[in-house]
């Protein structure tokens, strides 16, 4: 017993880098554009941190497809997709081998923002190839954001999740993909519609819903490109020492009354918890050019910062009242102990220590889709068809450029619609500019 308690105290006053603190350098691979060292670090990682396996492959999925490798890409998020779904049913094994350590212990699940918005990508990666599927994966978005918001919480008397905002994004690829085909104008329209009414800031689908009203696709002659843009860099979970809030308690309280035979202590010492942090965004849109003549600036179409922070404070008491049931779990542990062993005092100190060691070895889960942009922004344009080149410039608060311009040879073709993806995680671009082919 007396080396079981010299080790977590040991282990406690070690420290242990938060997954947070372990995958930054890997990431700046990623912001400072050395794509194939990124790609490599991130295979690295995924084979040393199996728990994580998920929450790296995101990145490297992100990593993939700014380095022109569209179908890796696809193939990483299609393999996270159907692992999420499958960790969405409970694993009691690892729910309870979460409460003798911390959340990291269970296989990363994902959030929810990241459920939708890895549908979303897969929507784009897929454009960016061979486009067969991206219909499909538009359909999933819909699905899976109205699946989540029902699920609620298991065991939750309410349904906090009812209150998330509705992300507009799925709707609006689908409504792009309907009215390119020149025939689902009416499908078009209603998800125009719905972006409209979930996403007031983007004003274009305004002209979009009437357009598709209107069932024209583009005048004679002409073609239409959409310019995607990944904007900012997006949020990431960080740790954070917090004091649990008196609903945390209440539900804590009821976790604790379905596990077993525990009680809340009047008082608990602050807990640690992941919260999201969002870097600031230097750029407000990018403008596009053709010919040396403006065709606008890209606008959000999801600001996924916001979304990431809304849900998760959302889930905030959720999360904190897991991690207070988790504290009680291990305090009731070592009195047990006590109990069993009738241990003499000094033992019985000795257990105390180990017990706050075992408590300060507890790290929050900070994992999470980390090289996610702070926004997805778009513009849609109209095109004389032929060859073209477009030149992308990142702008700035103030409304003026503060990067270099960027081009890409693009070929237009009359009355099909074509899609270009660039990264701008600040004033330098990240990887190629992506061009797909005629949809």
């Amino acid at each position: 017993m007396q080396r079981l308690c010299l080790l977590l105290v040991v282990a406690a006053f070690s420290g242990c880098a938060s997954y947070e603190e372990r995958i930054r350098s890997t990431r700046a691979l990623f912001y400072a554009n050395d794509l194939p060292a990124a790609i490599e670090r991130l295979k690295e990682e995924r084979q040393r941190d199996t728990k994580s396996r998920d929450a790296i492959s995101l990145d490297l999925a992100t990593a993939q497809l700014m380095s022109g490798n569209p179908h890796a890409a696809e193939q990483t998020l299609r393999g996270v997709r159907d692992r999420f779904d499958y960790l969405e049913q409970a694993d009691l094994t690892e729910g309870l081998r979460a409460f003798a350590t911390d959340d990291t212990a269970r296989a990363y699940a994902g959030a929810d923002y990241e459920k939708l918005l890895l549908r979303a990508m897969l929507t784009i990666t897929n454009l960016m190839g061979e486009g067969d599927d991206a219909l499909a994966y538009s359909h999933q978005f819909n699905a899976k954001q109205e699946e989540i918001i029902a699920a609620g919480v298991p065991g939750a008397p309410q349904n906090p999740k009812k209150s998330y905002e509705r992300v507009a994004l799925g709707a609006y690829l689908h409504g792009v993909l309907r009215e390119a085909n020149h025939v689902d104008y009416d499908e078009a329209a209603r998800s125009f519609a719905r972006v409209a009414s979930w996403q007031p800031s983007f004003t274009s689908a305004a002209t979009d819903l009437e357009r598709a009203r209107g069932g024209r696709h583009s005048a004679a002659g002409n073609g239409v490109l959409y310019v995607f843009a990944l904007v900012g860099r997006g949020p990431r979970k960080v740790e954070a020492e917090e004091i649990p809030t008196s609903t945390a308690l209440l539900i804590a309280d009821r976790i604790l009354s379905a596990t077993g035979e525990y009680t809340l202590p009047p008082t608990l010492a602050p807990i640690k918890i992941p919260v999201i942090a969002v870097p600031r965004n230097t750029i407000a849109s990018v403008a596009v050019q053709i010919a040396d003549q403006s065709f606008g600036k890209t606008q959000t179409i999801t600001d996924i910062g916001k979304i990431a922070v809304q849900q998760h404070q959302t889930m905030l008491p959720h999360i904190m009242a897991r991690a207070v049931a988790r504290r009680v779990v291990k305090k009731a542990a070592v009195y047990a102990v006590k109990d069993t062993l009738d241990v003499a005092p000094a033992a019985s100190l000795l257990l105390d220590v180990a017990g706050v060691a075992w408590e300060a070895v507890e790290s929050a889960d900070t994992r999470c889709w980390g090289l996610l942009p702070n926004q997805i922004q778009v513009l849609r344009l109209e095109v004389p068809a032929g060859r073209h080149r477009v030149e992308l410039q990142p702008i700035g608060k103030s409304r003026r450029p503060i990067g270099l311009a960027h081009r890409a040879d693009i070929q237009i073709e009359d009355g099909r619609t074509t899609f270009a993806l660039a990264c701008f995680p600040d004033r330098h671009r990240v990887g190629d500019v992506l061009v797909s082919d005629a949809y």
